[in-house]
């Protein structure tokens, strides 16, 4: 028997739960949705480092094998999960900030020296790498956005005139937009030394030595200095990436070193002392100088390649960036994008990813404007804007990937209008999320062309992708009429009866619901328990017949995280019509406030033809619905 209940259902129910949640329409309670999450993960010891981006939870687990995927995916919350770049990442959406305040807490993530060990497990150079950038870049990304931004809207008023560089409010707002990217070492010294598991204050000082104004004084005077009679190769480290990583992860080595060697009666004494007066004369005669020349490398590298042809460079960044992001590989651009402005004082790379991320944006909204199903188009609208934001992954996951050829066009209308920006020249003054709300920082060469790149992609992708890239999926109708026994004594009422609007409306499939009068759920067909929810208020069950049916009892009793539910079943149980599914304490749960009501759904009901409910009690029958209509 055919069990699609479990992936298709509750990714279902999953959406709308997450958009509902995103919306404020429904209270979510992120304490227990962080401990399942743990739990499911391994639990807190299989973490060994757990940080978050603008969407996803990303965890580096100490043993992959022990996290169970499909677990952590059914959690109200959840959109999916991703397992890439040696992590295991958590896609949850808007939320990310709230789930992940609760977690940190719960783990003590911030004080516990844990947060930041290594872990065990052997990933590769590759995901090694991009585990560490990620985990360096992430935290700094709404910071990143906003000064760049500021940097934007400076730059256009100024542009127009409204504002000269002279006055003192550019100065004021430009010290603003310009502070985080000219002290940028410093904070990448903090979230570096949290990933490598060393003191982060020793860090930042080691940082803060590299761009203190007499340093930077004595490079940008040709100053010749000597430490012990050894001369220092002066470089400018202001804005840069590599010089504080590398630094950084020379004193992860050297840090434990000097504190196990010390009395404990010393240590917290000398132990920064050391490390100070050791690492910064080593950074700044090695580790500055071998690092500023890899970055002069890499810059150089990628100005030849971007020399060779801007437009395939363009297409190709165009073409791929989605695919990068959905295994979290584009971290391992971002480097290259900050490198770029501190050489070159823009980014070429920024303008192809805006038009991939246009042609995402494009891509779903073709699928809203030539959908008729209702779930498809209410997720639909609602990735688009989020993409029209530079957020992605409920476009991505939700609509383009799930069918496949939205997201092959709009990886090629990324790719051709990415070919046009590089052609234009176009690049960005700061590195930002690639939003709508972004255009200012690419004022400059190349921007017209980088707007009219950004729409065409968009327009283009929406155009072929509601001609040639969706078709609603047709179920084939059925002839058999689906019979359900009613899961508890009761009065039936319809569905349109019920005080919830997302089951009132029909939206998740036709049925019924019941006022219970007995706290005993019973299955109403014969079939096999796909899901029994975390949270034990809703039990998923797949009829011989194939009807994926919700039985979800209450309303909103999900904030009671299990309280007054005792399950009788797990997942994969055998049951038959009548079984015991589930008991719950009616009279505690009306005393706290919540309406017992219980809504028996069939989620793809537009298979059968008639969907009809046998009253236990009196042996009545009642048909709910014909051919999936309502009721």
């Amino acid at each position: 028997m055919e069990k699609p209940f479990s992936k298709n259902y509750t990714y279902l129910v999953r959406r709308i739960a997450t958009a509902l949640i995103n919306k404020g329409e429904v209270k979510m309670d992120y304490s227990q949705l962080a401990k399942d999450i743990v739990r499911f993960v391994g639990g807190e010891e299989n973490v060994s480092n757990v940080y978050h981006c603008a969407t996803r939870l990303r965890f580096t687990l100490k043993d992959n094998k022990k996290a169970d995927k499909e677990k952590v995916e059914q959690l109200e919350g959840v959109i999916t999960v991703v397992e890439a770049g040696g992590m295991f990442q958590v896609v949850v959406g808007n939320a990310v900030n709230e789930v992940y305040d609760v977690l940190s807490k719960q783990m003590k993530l911030e004080d516990d020296a844990s947060s930041g060990k290594r872990g065990t497990e052997k990933k590769g150079i590759l995901n090694s790498f991009i585990d560490m950038i990620a985990a360096v870049f992430a935290p700094t990304l709404g910071v990143l956005a906003g000064s760049g931004l500021i940097k934007g809207v400076l730059a256009l008023c100024t542009s127009l005139n409204l504002l000269t560089t002279e006055s003192g409010t550019y100065i004021i707002l430009n010290a603003a937009a310009d502070a985080f990217f000219y002290f940028l070492p410093i904070f990448l010294a903090y979230t570096a030394a949290k990933k490598f598991n060393t003191d982060r204050f020793i860090a930042m000082v080691i940082a803060a030595a590299l761009v203190y104004p007499t340093i930077v004084s004595a490079y940008s005077d040709s100053i010749t200095l000597r430490f012990l009679g050894m001369p220092v190769i002066l470089a400018r480290y202001t804005s840069t990436v590599i010089p504080a990583i590398l630094a950084v992860w020379v004193l992860s080595y050297i840090e434990p070193k000097i504190r196990k060697s010390l009395h404990e009666s010393i240590r917290n004494l000398l132990t920064p002392f050391i490390c100070i007066i050791v690492m910064v004369p080593i950074t700044l005669l090695v580790v500055g100088p071998i690092a500023d020349y890899a970055s002069q490398l890499i810059a150089a590298g990628y100005l030849a390649v971007y020399n060779f042809s801007p437009v395939l460079s363009g297409a190709v960044i165009g073409g791929f960036w989605q695919v990068l992001v959905i295994f979290g590989l584009h971290w391992g651009l971002v480097p290259v994008m900050t490198n770029n402005l501190s050489f070159y004082g823009r980014d070429t790379l920024g303008p192809a990813c805006m038009t991939a991320v246009a042609a995402q944006a494009g891509a779903v909204l073709g699928v809203f404007l030539k959908t008729k199903n209702k779930k498809v188009k209410s997720l639909s609208l609602s990735a688009f804007i989020t993409a029209l934001f530079g957020i992605t992954e409920p476009a991505v996951y939700g609509v383009t990937l799930k069918y496949k050829r939205p997201f092959y066009i709009a990886c090629i209308c990324g790719a051709i209008f990415g070919g046009v920006a590089g052609a234009a020249g176009a690049g960005a003054l700061a590195v930002a999320t690639r939003s709508i709300l972004s255009f200012p920082i690419y004022i400059g060469e190349g921007f017209v062309w980088l707007v009219a790149s950004y729409f065409l992609a968009m327009i283009s992708s929406c155009m072929l992708t509601f001609l040639f890239g969706y078709k609603d999926e047709i179920e084939e109708e059925s002839s058999k009429d689906i019979v359900l026994s009613t899961p508890a004594a009761g009065e039936i009422i319809d569905l349109s009866e019920v005080n919830d609007p997302t089951f009132a409306s029909g939206s998740l499939g036709e049925g019924f619901a019941i006022i219970p009068t007995d706290g005993k759920i019973y299955s109403p067909v014969n079939g096999e328990v796909s899901t029994v929810f975390p949270t034990k208020h809703a039990i998923g069950v797949v009829s011989e017949e194939g009807a994926e049916i919700l039985i979800h009892i209450g309303i909103d009793t999900v904030n009671l995280n299990g309280k007054y539910f005792q399950s009788a079943v797990s997942d994969g149980k055998k049951v038959r019509k009548g079984d015991l599914l589930m008991e719950v304490d009616l009279q505690e749960l009306i005393k706290e406030g919540y309406d017992p009501t219980t809504m028996v759904i069939v989620t793809n009901s537009s298979r059968f033809k008639n969907i009809i409910t046998s009253h236990k009690k009196n042996n009545q029958t009642r048909k709910l619905a014909s051919l999936g209509g309502s009721i």
